[in-house]
């Protein structure tokens, strides 16, 4: 029986050699995540923020109340652009995965952290998860649903996905941020990335 579970432990441990999978497989996820969230801030036309982003960033009222709008702006921006392109090719990925950490701290912290954990409102959810807000949103998913079910195509207006209610919390930001720090620690993986060759080359 021992041998037996030694030879399975065995197997499992020959895995590790093709480790590089995971941190090639978390790089190219976070890839379009970042860059979209970087082509949403940054006109590459002028390659200045957008002013409707420096304006929410800065508003205390609609927005998030950040001091030095336009220079947080550029650096959320340009953090997210390069860091995709970063991940992509696999270079300074441990350097890069700090400003897009805190740039996902302060997105969580400034954006999501008044909604709680769930990014899509479910009341199913275990009860450590729910906000009177979620609780709320099974009546007004349900109501929205009948205005559109009698009112509507409702066939055609779900044929794409079904409904939900964006809750908006901090789910999504807190993912992206282990994942972060699991690259952090990691590093790029061998083989698909130019910082190991780098490192092969310049750092025998």
């Amino acid at each position: 029986m021992l041998m037996l579970a030694n030879r399975a432990q065995d197997a499992l441990n020959w895995t590790r050699n093709i480790d590089f999978l995971a941190p090639l497989a978390i790089r190219l996820y976070l890839v379009p995540i970042f860059w979209m969230a970087g082509a949403n801030k940054i006109d590459f036309e002028t390659l200045a923020p957008y002013e409707s982003v420096v304006q929410w960033f800065g508003n205390r009222e609609w927005g998030l109340g950040l001091p030095f709008p336009t220079l947080m702006a550029y650096l959320a921006g340009y953090a997210e652009l390069l860091g995709a392109v970063a991940l992509l090719f696999g270079i300074a990925v441990r350097w890069m995965a700090v400003p897009l950490m805190v740039t996902m701290l302060v997105a969580a912290v400034t954006v999501h952290w008044e909604f709680g954990w769930p990014a899509i409102a479910d009341p199913n959810a275990p009860g450590i998860f729910l906000t009177e807000r979620i609780n709320e949103s099974a009546n007004k998913l349900a109501a929205a649903k009948s205005l559109l079910q009698t009112h509507g195509n409702y066939g055609w207006l779900t044929s794409s996905g079904s409904f939900v209610i964006l809750n908006n919390g901090i789910e999504f930001a807190a993912t992206y941020f282990i994942m972060l720090l699991s690259l952090f620690f990691t590093g790029a993986g061998r083989f698909f990335s130019l910082d190991y060759w780098i490192h092969q080359v310049f750092r025998r």
